[in-house]
């Protein structure tokens, strides 16, 4: 698509969009809002009065929140391209359903799933998610044993631009000269952080390992921001990254969330029924063929603590210092001796 042929969506403009497009019964009073923020494409409720309503997604040139990052539009299709693919593997409903997809404007259609919570405000107060992990590990092991291996996959998913502006945030400028604003010790133990050779060596193997187009389809950013709680049901959003890639690297960005969590209230133990949850429904779904190793997604969970205490997408918990140094020490030791099962990894809380 021409970027020049792309009409930028506004909130007048969109009732007449759905309207046109079938989506939205001529004559109805739509009410459009903003449901949270959008980091990456432009996105906006429609709410008729009688209470239907849509989540509408438009992908621009340059992302929603940070304009001076220019990526690809293809995202969008990514992003439909995954729910398409995904759709007969989810067997519990766990992704929106498509309601409209219009190619030339890089505009998506979702079913809206409001009311939802999400599920790192359940994390934050403790809560026992062990059935949404378990949710999660059956949609992720029946994905990616579905489709490991198939040749298909691999042009509909080239998304290179997407998963390198992604992966630089998670894998390198965290390791390099940078001028994150850190708390003083933090800033100090990043430092130390940067130094330490063998870390940053291993966290450069997982990053090449993360860029090599072969596995699975991946999600790629499965952090609870992209999740929501209907009750206990998990709903997974945004698969703006998704790629063929290592699976690992989907089931580790979760459980490093489910320990964040726990370590940020000095439970880091609590998280340990959650982790197994996950895995063992993992492991179950995907099947012993080409089963992708524990040590291996608690490397990359290891990466993600780091990247989410000393890294640019730091959480509202690792501003306390004292919770971002526990954070980067257990987040530096999974990168270096990563246990091989979540029965290890709970006898080091």
């Amino acid at each position: 698509m021409g970027r020049e042929s792309q009409v930028p969506l506004t909130e007048e403009a969109l009732p007449g969009f759905l309207v046109a497009r079938g989506v939205v019964p001529p004559g109805g009073q739509l009410e459009i809002e903003t449901p949270g923020e959008g980091n990456i494409n432009w996105v906006r409720r429609a709410r008729l009065a009688s209470g239907e309503s849509w989540i509408v997604k438009q992908a621009r040139p340059a992302l929603e929140r940070f304009p001076e990052y220019r990526v690809s539009t293809d995202r969008i299709r990514i992003e439909a391209r995954y729910y398409e693919t995904v759709a007969p593997l989810d067997a519990e409903g766990l992704c929106p359903a498509v309601r409209h997809f219009d190619d030339s404007q890089r505009v998506l259609v979702l079913e809206d799933l409001a009311p939802a919570e999400r599920l790192d405000l359940a994390l934050a107060r403790g809560d026992d998610v062990r059935e949404a992990c378990r949710a999660l590990g059956r949609f992720l092991g029946a994905v990616h044993r579905g489709t490991r291996g198939d040749p298909s996959l691999a042009g509909r998913f080239a998304n290179d631009e997407m998963r390198r502006l992604h992966g630089e945030h998670i894998f390198r400028l965290p390791y390099r000269p940078n001028d994150f604003p850190l708390p003083p010790r933090v800033a100090f133990r990043a430092a130390g952080i940067r130094a330490d050779r063998a870390l940053v060596r291993r966290i450069d193997a997982r990053y090449a390992r993360y860029l090599e187009p072969r596995g699975a389809l991946v999600h790629a950013d499965v952090q609870p921001t992209n999740l929501l709680l209907a009750g206990t049901r998990p709903r997974l959003l945004d698969p703006e990254i998704a790629h063929i890639g290592d699976p690992a690297f989907d089931v580790g960005i979760l459980l490093a969330h489910l320990l964040l969590h726990a370590i940020a209230r000095g439970e880091e133990g609590a998280a340990s029924p959650s982790v197994a949850a996950t895995w063992l429904a993992y492991r179950e779904a995907h099947g012993s063929e080409a089963l992708p190793r524990f040590g291996d997604a608690i490397a990359f969970a290891g990466i993600e603590l780091l990247r989410r205490t000393i890294g640019a997408a730091r959480t509202p918990q690792s501003e306390r210092e004292e919770v971002a140094l526990r954070l980067i020490e257990r987040g530096a030791g999974l990168v270096l001796t990563p246990p091989e099962s979540p029965e290890a990894l709970a006898a080091l809380a």
